[in-house]
């Protein structure tokens, strides 16, 4: 597969369509899962055990958005959208659930921290994941 130019706010990625499809699909997913019933599980979960969810899925998407974008300006944006995102999706579980899922701020606040988690990741080496992980498989 041959290298793609990526657009000057991204990450020189080999693969950058492949890289920002998995985003979108990742941030896809978070969409899906946050507006269908939550899966009925055998035992019970520890009590605000879904924060840490919420936290982790937010903290993969701006981890994935620290692998795309190199522009500090583009990632601020972003860190914006994806808390916008947590908190536009805890009201439509209120409004569009109907009763299976319900809205919660501390859910919202979990999604918050864990952008800030994420994009946190953007002052430290673990901003080039994507870009290590793509020199290694070219060279298998």
């Amino acid at each position: 597969m041959e290298a793609v130019r990526p657009p000057a706010a991204m990450r020189a990625l080999r693969w950058p369509r492949f890289w920002l499809g998995l985003w979108f699909l990742a941030i896809a997913l978070v969409v899906v899962l946050s507006l269908t019933p939550p899966p009925e599980l055998d035992a019970p979960l520890p009590p605000h055990f879904d924060k840490l969810e919420h936290f982790a899925a937010y903290s993969a998407l701006a981890f994935g958005a620290v692998q795309l974008f190199a522009r500090r300006s583009v990632l601020a944006l972003v860190a914006v959208l994806l808390v916008a995102l947590g908190i536009a999706l805890e009201y439509a579980q209120g409004a569009l659930t109907h009763g299976l899922r319900e809205r919660d701020g501390f859910d919202a606040l979990a999604n918050s921290l864990g952008v800030a988690a994420g994009m946190a990741c953007a002052a430290t080496p673990l901003k080039h994941c994507a870009q290590r992980l793509e020199s290694w498989w070219s060279k298998r």
